[in-house]
């Protein structure tokens, strides 16, 4: 191969990937403007951090956003994500259910998954919870960027989906750090892909 065919190689394998980029980025952002929330059976909150057993505004404002979906009916069950952070004493799911009785949930409608650290272990979780109770649609609640990637991996684990973002969250109210996560996003979204077909 000659070394001017293999700068053409090369040039076009890089516009090959810059316009995937860009296209993941593009499908972020318009994923995340989307609100498709409908009746469905259940309502699936992805964790965020806790401090000492009260929610980050992050979580808070997912806890939020589900709690006003379930008082409309949208959906009878309520699943809440999230481990145990490093050195943590309680996982995000069990404090987004103190908060979530706190705000009028009734007990008996909340379901947990308790241990997932990443969005692919509890979305793996959820699709059990949700087998196991014979539930077959979800409303996924997190942030504006992370709407994409939820639906995709809830679709590999063989988890019919709508997606609803919150936006009241802090992230969204900064530009910048905003950016950052619909950047971040737009690199795993692909990754995501990928790794699916793969079988991972």
């Amino acid at each position: 191969m000659s070394r001017s065919t293999a700068r053409t190689l090369t040039g076009y394998a890089i516009a090959t990937a810059l316009t995937a980029w860009g296209l993941s980025f593009l499908a972020v952002v318009a994923w995340g403007a989307r609100d498709m929330a409908r009746p469905s059976d259940a309502i699936v909150v992805l964790g965020a951090a806790q401090y000492a057993g009260k929610p980050s505004p992050v979580l808070k404002a997912r806890l939020d956003h589900a709690v006003g979906l379930w008082k409309q009916g949208m959906a009878s069950w309520l699943v809440l994500t999230g481990g145990r952070g490093t050195g943590d004493t309680t996982s995000e799911a069990d404090v987004g259910r103190r908060y979530a009785l706190r705000a009028g949930v009734a007990d008996s409608a909340i379901l947990l998954e308790n241990k997932g650290r990443t969005t692919t272990a509890s979305l793996e979780a959820v699709a059990r919870i949700m087998n196991e109770k014979h539930l077959e649609q979800a409303i996924l609640v997190s942030d504006p960027f992370h709407m994409l990637r939820l639906q995709i991996l809830a679709q590999r684990f063989g988890v019919r989906s709508v997606t609803s973002p919150t936006r009241t969250s802090p992230i969204s109210a900064n530009r910048l750090e905003s950016a950052a996560y619909v950047l971040g996003e737009s690199v795993k979204v692909p990754a995501t892909i990928v790794l699916g077909l793969l079988g991972r």
